[in-house]
């Protein structure tokens, strides 16, 4: 029988307390099925366009998974409604955004599902906590590994390590 694919999962929050947010954003995909294999350290990092916001919280989680990726889409959907996100202006300020990054060596391009995440290669904020616990990681697009696209990034943005991974719960 065939493991499971590697499935990565970004978090990020920037309103209320951001280190319940996370730990509530962990607990969610838990339970809807995820099973955490890995969590990267919790990183401060500063906002990436939209309006003047405060710095965010981010981390990564790796996961093992019997869902497909709209699964998994829906249930990250639903982690964030349960914690109070409300869908705004693009990149304004969120109690937790859940974006799935890579899903094994899927490439799913639909209306509503994008995987590996368009724009993944392009976030510090992503690819530091990634690299963190997934640095051979191939881009099934890109060909690169995630220590590659972290060397080669070219976000100038600020992440600093905020705290261990025992903050995401």
């Amino acid at each position: 029988m065939t493991p499971p694919p590697a499935v990565f999962v970004a978090l990020g929050t920037n309103l209320g307390d951001r280190e319940r947010n996370l730990a509530r954003g962990v607990r969610g995909l838990a339970q809807r099925g995820l099973q955490i294999t890995a969590r990267s350290s919790v990183y401060e990092t500063e906002p990436v366009g939209g309006p003047a916001q405060g710095a965010y919280l981010n981390a990564v989680v790796q996961a093992e998974t019997a869902l497909d990726p709209e699964d998994v889409l829906a249930s990250c959907l639903g982690v964030e409604r349960e914690a109070g996100r409300a869908r705004g202006a693009p990149n304004a300020p969120r109690t937790l955004d859940l974006d799935l990054l890579p899903y094994g060596a899927l490439v799913v391009r639909t209306a509503g599902l994008a995987v590996p995440h368009p724009r993944m290669h392009e976030r510090r904020f992503v690819l530091v906590p990634l690299l963190e616990i997934a640095p051979d990681v191939r881009h099934p697009v890109l060909g690169l590994t995630v220590a590659e696209m972290a060397a080669a990034c070219p976000d100038p943005s600020a992440v600093a390590v905020y705290g261990p991974p025992r903050l995401l719960g």
